[in-house]
């Protein structure tokens, strides 16, 4: 697909992408960029059903490349081919199948959005025990809160920042991610998913967790690399540079709800969405 046939803007008007992402899905303005986005995807050829490239999910991918329809189509593409060549992790998106690992307080997403409208992600790695779940069972954890969370109107225009809690990292997890994992995690990063990551934090990360860093590294784009931040084990005081102290748990040097409580939260709106995940993971 060529730019003359994708371009960013059109007759339709001069708005910017930012100006774009702000209207509702319903908008005049939006139809001739997911009209141009749908041709370029059926023209592709990789798409199957036409009865998925509906505007809401179009969308989704235009807010994520601030409506530049050629790279909308290109992370289109990409979210679907890393699909297609990740089964192992995609085609089984089950909250219940890894209620075990989500019943450890492993993972939330925060009630409250941080000041830029971004949503804050927590993953406390020390919970996962590796002899109990596979990295594959863990990275669907994610696969599934990203599903949910990017058909969002307001995660679409202002994505997601994560922290990861390294707390408790061993070699028994460093062996569970070799380089094909790194590549598959680092693509769910930087290309191959529409949601914008705005800051990755580690905190708490020991000295042998820096080698498999080293490995998911070289596939990330500079972009992403710029917006890793690492806390060590003193975090408190760095982490409320960038999180007001009502979004971030107790735990986390704020005031909101305690970890234990956001954790299981967000566990109980993964259960209550079971059915839309499967529906996804059959597309």
């Amino acid at each position: 697909v060529t730019s003359t046939k994708l371009s960013s803007l059109g007759p339709e008007g001069s708005m910017n992408g930012p100006q774009l992402s702000e209207l509702p899905d319903d908008s005049e303005q939006l139809r001739p960029y997911v009209s141009r986005l749908r041709r370029g995807a059926l023209r592709a050829g990789e798409l199957s059903a036409v009865g998925s490239l509906s505007s809401g999910f179009l969308l989704r991918f235009l807010r994520a490349r601030d409506f530049n329809t050629e790279l909308s189509l290109k992370l289109l593409l990409n979210y679907q081919r890393w699909r297609r060549e990740s089964p192992e992790i995609s085609s089984c998106l089950s909250p219940s199948s890894v209620l075990g690992l989500l019943n450890t307080s492993y993972h939330a997403v925060l009630p409250q959005r941080d000041c830029t409208g971004s949503r804050v992600l927590i993953y406390r790695i020390g919970q996962w025990n590796p002899k109990d779940w596979s990295a594959f069972q863990v990275f669907r954890v994610s696969l599934m809160t990203s599903e949910i969370i990017s058909r969002e109107n307001e995660t679409q225009r202002q994505g997601v920042k994560a922290i990861f809690d390294l707390a408790g990292w061993s070699l028994s997890h460093a062996l569970q991610i070799n380089p094909s994992l790194a590549r598959k995690i680092s693509s769910v990063l930087s290309d191959s998913f529409p949601l914008k990551v705005r800051g990755i934090h580690l905190v708490n990360e020991p000295m042998f967790f820096r080698p498999v860093f080293a490995m998911l590294r070289p596939f990330l784009p500079d972009k992403i690399k710029q917006r890793i931040h690492m806390h060590g084990s003193d975090f408190q005081d760095s982490l409320s540079g960038f999180f007001s102290s009502h979004v971030l748990p107790p735990e986390y040097g704020g005031h909101g709800p305690g970890i234990t409580q956001v954790c299981q939260g967000w566990t109980n709106h993964l259960l209550q969405s079971e059915n839309l995940l499967q529906q996804i993971a059959s597309r």
